[in-house]
């Protein structure tokens, strides 16, 4: 009776864990995020939030895990532009479609992408790895982590006409970058929190960031519009879904407590010092409205580029 009386959105929700997918393996950027804001979650909420990896098919698994469980409010999403925007006009036969089987609740952060590379490879500048990779075309190998890194890949390979072999990671940014430190693979496009501790240790060699400007934690690394490439300033965005079918009610119970969190000064420092900035949706209904023009947007640039799954 106890949790009937929550999936109706009465005011006794939640009256037990909650589960948080989070459809990438641990050490990734969306790991990172969920984890940051799952004790602040538990906390507004009254109830445990336990974070759920399901990782593979570049996030594909999670999100139908996610999308096929009982609509009441205990499982939750935290999906992002790759497994929510990019992921169906890349799999186009994956059953699941994000913008009918999901509800939108609120977006929380988004982030950019750096090029990263091992730092055996003699190569300082984006305009030095270029050169290299004509001089060597296919000796060097790109990691694949799922569709953002995928599309930001081939926007650069295509931009500089040349030809990297990808290598996909399963589980998402935490293997690809193990791979990456032992020099398996010798590029990636990975997202900021996932890589920022290796290139201040030296461990990893930043050469641009797909942003607007220059961010503060990596001052040094000039932007990949700086670097010749104009089109490659957009970041990552992540937010959290529940099953389509959950109750308005608890829609909304789970905006405000999420708006909440996303606005206590601990949870926007972490968040901020991993070069993550704080993004809130005004609403579920505007999230709604930012996800479809994404979907659009996207499925354009896979058409024009001629992009597949592998």
């Amino acid at each position: 009776m106890a949790s009937q009386v929550g999936a109706q959105g009465d005011a006794g929700y939640p009256v037990r864990p909650l589960r948080l997918v989070v459809p990438y393996a641990p050490g990734g950027s969306s790991d990172f995020t969920a984890r940051v804001l799952q004790p602040a979650l538990a906390e507004q909420l009254g109830q445990q939030v336990v974070i759920d990896n399901r990782p593979g098919a570049a996030g594909n698994i999670g999100v139908e895990v996610a999308a096929r469980a009982n609509p009441d409010g205990y499982t939750l999403l935290f999906g992002n532009v790759g497994t929510i925007a990019i992921n169906p006009g890349l799999y186009q036969s994956f059953p699941v479609r994000p913008l009918r089987d999901l509800a939108a609740i609120i977006e929380v952060a988004d982030l950019p992408s750096v090029l990263v590379v091992n730092t055996a490879l003699p190569v300082a500048t984006v305009k030095e790895l270029i050169d290299y990779a004509k001089k060597a075309p296919g000796q060097l190998n790109f990691a694949g982590t799922g569709s953002s890194n995928r599309i930001d890949t081939e926007s650069f390979t295509g931009g500089a006409g040349i030809r990297m072999v990808h290598v996909p990671y399963k589980g998402g940014a935490g293997p690809a970058i193990i791979g990456l430190l032992g020099n398996e693979t010798q590029v990636m496009f990975a997202l900021l929190s996932s890589c920022s501790s290796f290139v201040k240790q030296g461990r990893l060699r930043a050469l641009g960031v797909t942003a607007p400007q220059r961010i503060a934690i990596l001052p040094n690394v000039p932007t990949m519009p700086e670097s010749g490439f104009p089109a490659m300033k957009s970041g990552s965005w992540q937010g959290i879904f529940a099953p389509r079918g959950t109750p308005p009610a608890l829609v909304q119970r789970l905006f405000s407590a999420v708006s909440e969190v996303m606005d206590r000064p601990d949870v926007r420092k972490r968040l901020t010092e991993a070069g993550i900035s704080v993004i809130v949706s005004k609403s579920p209904a505007e999230f709604t409205e930012f996800i479809k023009a994404e979907t659009s947007r996207f499925a354009v640039v896979i058409k024009e580029a001629g992009i597949t799954a592998d």
